[in-house]
């Protein structure tokens, strides 16, 4: 088992130098001078011309990539803002807790809802309950979330008064950003739980256990649900992993002071250092994520902790053989 993580860790080596090339050359290439950014449109050309010269901006492309990957792997410098002026590191973790939390909610939406829906629709087949859920899991994927997110100002916030329609301060703000993100992952787990329920419950182990007497929750909780929840927790895993990342249209609706609408503020002003540094943040922090799932399938699933085991085994026999 650890011989996988530790796998698992060096392919994000990988992961991570291709992130930071990419990004790196994106923002090489995009139009704009970091120098008259951080200035100002009245600077001289001098000035700018010295500014240029202590950022390295005057050197060649491989030149500059070489200086930010020597900074970033060997210091873990992810640079200085063009913008505020202070390391581009202290910033994103500030923003961080706001993102996470928001994650969280919405992946505790999400399954709150998506897991539910899946099992009741499920051992319910064909019934009005299963094709409800299935509209409304339809819906759930289809519908965009700046059209939701703006949508429930205008009914929540701006005619009923209920919430607030920005910041993300007491749980009131909570609410309507979490549902917003959360109902689209809701409506994914919901249709992977029901599938993968589906296959399960017309297992023969299924039929055995109710043989036995046991309760149909005992059967449905204990033996199918378990059994089916590899698929669902990959679902999530990755959605957990996208929001983190990835709710960036729900920050910049609701004014959340989080990651993604860090990046949007730093894009819209070509906050070279920013965006890069949040882009990798969010690489590194997603692939964390996806070998976290990894490690709670063994947990879930003992077939696999017993191939992983077999597998150690075999490769402590083989120098002896």
């Amino acid at each position: 088992m650890f011989a996988y993580i530790a796998k698992r860790l060096l392919m994000m080596v990988g992961v991570v130098l291709g992130v930071v090339f990419v990004v790196f050359t994106i923002m090489y290439i995009t139009p704009g001078d970091p120098a008259e950014i951080m200035l100002g449109e009245t600077a001289t050309y001098a000035e700018k011309e010295t500014l240029r010269e202590q950022l390295g901006l005057n050197e060649p492309f491989l030149v500059q990539f070489g200086n930010y990957s020597k900074n970033l792997f060997l210091r873990g410098d992810l640079g200085i803002s063009y913008t505020t002026k202070q390391s581009v590191s202290s910033e994103i973790l500030e923003r961080f807790p706001t993102t996470l939390m928001l994650a969280v909610l919405g992946v505790a939406v999400a399954v709150g809802i998506g897991i539910p829906l899946g099992i009741i629709s499920a051992i319910r087949q064909y019934t009005v309950f299963d094709n409800i859920s299935l509209v409304l899991a339809l819906t759930g994927v289809s519908m965009p979330n700046f059209w939701q997110g703006m949508m429930m100002i205008i009914l929540f916030s701006v005619w009923l008064g209920w919430f607030p329609s920005s910041g993300f301060n007491t749980p009131l703000h909570w609410l309507m950003p979490a549902l917003t993100i959360g109902t689209s992952s809701a409506a994914m787990i919901m249709r992977m739980t029901r599938s993968s329920m589906l296959e399960v419950v017309r297992q023969d182990y299924i039929c055995t256990a109710r043989a036995k007497g046991l309760k149909e929750s005992t059967v449905i909780i204990k033996h199918a649900l378990r059994n089916s929840l590899i698929p669902v927790i990959t679902v999530a895993g990755l959605q957990f992993g996208a929001l983190l990342g990835g709710s960036v249209i729900t920050e910049s609706i609701f004014s959340i002071p989080g990651v993604g609408k860090l990046m949007v503020d730093a894009v819209k002003q070509r906050n070279g250092p920013m965006v890069q540094g949040g882009v990798l943040f969010t690489a590194i922090i997603f692939s964390f994520v996806n070998l976290f799932v990894d490690i709670v399938y063994t947990y879930i699933d003992p077939r696999i902790r017993s191939q992983y085991s077999r597998k150690a085994k075999k490769g402590r026999k083989a120098p002896h053989e």
